[in-house]
């Protein structure tokens, strides 16, 4: 039966338009005040202990994808949410820090940290059509995968697509254009790899900026 009303919404462009609707008005695209209240919370998970400031934060979740929030994590003031393109999972004991900005499709693992004004987008608007406004074509959505007790500094910038290995260090400022493999160090714009753990030595070795794995 659902499997049947999904395919008659989907087929019928009117229904998907009024449905979209009364969802999220369309100049204005926000969950409206019934979905928020009525039916997120139906939806989407948080973990026991885990601490969302809504008053001072956006957080624009909508029913067709997931939010998650694990247990004893942290999302501070003012920050932005966003999974309307993508599912967006946050770890256990994570932290999202003040006035950071997350848009799905994004993962984030256990204890990972963002600091103040991070940004992590998992899609970017299409363009491919130069003759079309690129608000008029298709998102270029790539998932962002954070692993592990990895933590990104204050001010960094992680584009759609990249995946940071466990437990990372990203310098504050960074701009991560590219994949970071497990316990790296990366800094600057364009982020490049500056040391890597050695565990036969048990230290962290400088790698001279060599340029980070695709």
């Amino acid at each position: 039966m659902i499997d049947r009303l999904k395919t008659i919404i989907k087929g019928n462009d009117h229904i998907r338009k009024l449905i979209l609707w009364s969802i999220t008005p369309t100049t204005n695209p926000r969950p409206r005040f019934w979905i928020k209240c009525f039916i997120n919370p139906f939806i989407h998970q948080k973990g026991k202990g885990a601490i969302i400031r809504r008053r001072s934060s956006r957080i624009d979740v909508f029913p067709w994808n997931q939010f998650i929030v694990g247990k004893n994590s942290l999302i501070e003031d003012f920050t932005t949410i966003n999974n309307g393109a993508g599912h967006v999972i946050i770890g256990n004991n994570a932290r999202v820090g003040i006035g950071s900005v997350i848009i799905g499709p994004v993962r984030l693992g256990d204890k990972v940290g963002l600091g103040q004004h991070v940004f992590i987008s998992g899609f970017n608007h299409g363009y491919e059509d130069g003759e079309r406004d690129s608000n008029e074509q298709p998102l270029v959505k790539k998932e962002i995968i954070i692993e592990d007790e990895s933590h990104i500094g204050a001010n960094a910038v992680i584009v759609a697509g990249v995946h940071i290995g466990k437990r990372c260090q990203i310098g504050a400022g960074s701009v991560v254009t590219k994949n970071i493999p497990d316990y790296s160090v990366a800094v600057g714009n364009p982020a490049k790899i500056i040391k890597q753990y050695n565990f036969q030595k048990r230290v962290w070795e400088n790698t001279n900026n060599k340029t980070m794995n695709q």
